[in-house]
């Protein structure tokens, strides 16, 4: 089995952990303000069954990108995981294929980040701009991510989606890995209406794929009612073949441990047959970063 997504840090590298704790989607963190290390992330793990895994960047300072990238690879040189990397590149300068030119060393590679997500709440918000995805020059550097063989995980908020959408057809041969399931932040009946409008625009577009991952962010706990909710939801929409698991750790190691959020997640889709329970916790992840 396979957790598509999480991230091991150095304290002394990521700047917003450091020194006072500053407003978060997932609220006080003190909890988790040191080294996150592979050595403990086997830990966590240890009985869940889980034997391979991709590491998602963790918003170390820009122009460490570089550094991330070559730490995580020599984790996973070390302890055999992560056997992935989704790194960081920014897309909105010029021409990013300098950028991707310097990560292409590492042959863990297979993917970048660049969290495009804003929303009107100023914690919840991200990039600069909240229709970044429409944006020509983002555009036309994820595009160029198909010359490296790499997809690209898309983080957005649901009124984001309609971009995103845009986004997603300007490169049809680029894979989209879309983050926590499209970030359901809204729980009213509005707010669950336009997320599944968007997540179903998003699954008509075949190169998007889904991640169920970060069901806790909003709401700051591990509910395997809501665990439940989600999984049939997204698979409902875009299918088993096109979802796939993460544990967004050490983040959900505020509220709980990785072997409860594991059995949350195994539990919540215990309804699916065993082939899309396959699916989603590893095959999916398999093909798509190629693992």
């Amino acid at each position: 089995m396979i957790d598509a997504h999480h991230h091991i840090w150095l304290q002394k590298d990521l700047p917003w952990l450091l020194g006072p704790e500053q407003p978060r989607i997932f609220g006080p963190y003190r909890a988790i303000m040191r080294d996150y290390t592979t050595r403990e992330y086997l830990a966590d793990i240890a009985g869940t069954g889980i034997g391979k895994s991709v590491y998602v960047q963790a918003n170390w300072a820009p122009n460490w990108f570089m550094d991330e990238a070559a730490w995580v690879q020599e984790q996973g040189e070390e302890h055999g995981l992560p056997d992935a990397i989704v790194g960081y590149a920014d897309f909105t300068t010029g021409d990013v294929r300098d950028q991707l030119d310097k990560l292409k060393k590492y042959n863990r590679m297979r993917g970048i980040r660049q969290q495009l997500h804003w929303h009107e709440n100023p914690t919840y918000r991200f990039a600069r701009d909240p229709d970044l995805c429409r944006d020509e020059t983002v555009q036309k550097n994820i595009a160029r991510l198909g010359d490296y063989g790499w997809s690209f995980d898309l983080q957005v908020f649901a009124p984001q989606m309609a971009g995103a959408v845009d986004l997603a057809r300007a490169c049809p041969h680029i894979t989209f890995i879309l983050q926590h399931a499209g970030m359901l932040e809204d729980l009213s009946d509005s707010g669950r209406k336009q997320w599944q409008d968007g997540m179903k625009a998003l699954a008509d577009c075949p190169n998007v794929v889904t991640k169920l991952s970060a069901f806790g962010t909003f709401i700051h706990r591990n509910d395997p009612d809501f665990i439940e909710e989600m999984i049939v939801t997204t698979e409902g929409i875009f299918g088993a073949e096109r979802c796939m698991f993460g544990s967004n750790f050490p983040i959900e190691k505020l509220w709980t441990s990785y072997t409860e959020l594991f059995n949350a997640f195994r539990s919540g889709a215990k309804s699916l047959s065993k082939k899309k329970q396959s699916a989603i916790f590893n095959d999916t992840a398999a093909r798509v970063y190629g693992i």
